[in-house]
């Protein structure tokens, strides 16, 4: 069985209360890069991050530089010269559900397992002229050792914008680059996670999509991001 197909058919499971619940698949030690908000091409990046997959003027909406560096630059798990607009926790997927040219990506309604769930949403924003993306905002759990973490999509990457295989189903990275990183997380991440530097080897997660109600109190629920796709 294919990893789409094996996707397709995870049941959904039903709660004490009744409710359906998604039971997302747990992608187990993924090699996770930092990257933040304001970072400049170079040095292992390969974008310019003042501008996100779905916002051209994201640095702007953030508020300011998201600076990983040392302690006066962070306030815990915020960044000290600023208070930031829109969620500190944040990462990248290497799947972008529009094309290069800005069009929904082919395969996005029979790939993204919520996409069903927002298929009106999406609707409503196309007779408007206004796209909609089925992935920004959305939440993972995040876990490294004992410690566990939530953060919200709102970037595509790292290196690779169609690995569907992998963002979705139960295959490994297809990207081989940066010891197979699988995903970017912010600063903020970083900390809560406790890495080891900011591009090691060594700093392995398992991480799994959870519903915005599953997610629990936490710093990571400080600032919320709502916006939805920016192209001006």
């Amino acid at each position: 069985m294919s990893a789409l197909v094996l996707l397709l058919a995870v049941a959904a499971s039903i709660s004490a209360g009744g409710a359906a619940t998604v039971a997302y698949p747990v992608h187990r030690a993924v090699t996770a890069t930092v990257f933040w908000i304001g970072e400049p091409v170079g040095n292992g990046s390969t974008e310019n991050n003042a501008l996100s997959a779905w916002d051209d003027r994201w640095l702007q909406h953030y508020g300011g530089v998201d600076t990983p560096g040392k302690r006066l630059a962070r306030n815990g798990f915020f960044p000290a010269s600023f208070r930031p607009k829109e969620n500190p926790f944040y990462f990248d997927l290497p799947y972008d559900d529009f094309d290069d040219r800005g069009n929904p990506r082919p395969d996005r309604m029979t790939v993204v397992p919520w996409a069903r769930s927002l298929a009106a949403q999406a609707a409503a924003y196309a007779q408007r002229g206004l796209p909609f993306s089925l992935l920004k905002n959305r939440w993972v759990k995040l876990r490294r050792g004992a410690r566990t973490c939530y953060a919200q999509w709102e970037d595509s990457g790292p290196y690779v914008y169609d690995d569907s295989a992998y963002v979705f189903g139960t295959a490994r990275p297809r990207s081989t680059r940066a010891n197979g990183a699988g995903l970017d997380v912010s600063p903020a991440v970083r900390d809560c996670l406790a890495f080891a530097g900011l591009n090691n080897a060594d700093n392995r997660v398992d991480w799994q999509f959870v519903d915005a109600a599953a997610v629990p109190a936490g710093p990571w629920k400080r600032v919320v991001t709502t916006r939805q796709v920016f192209w001006p």
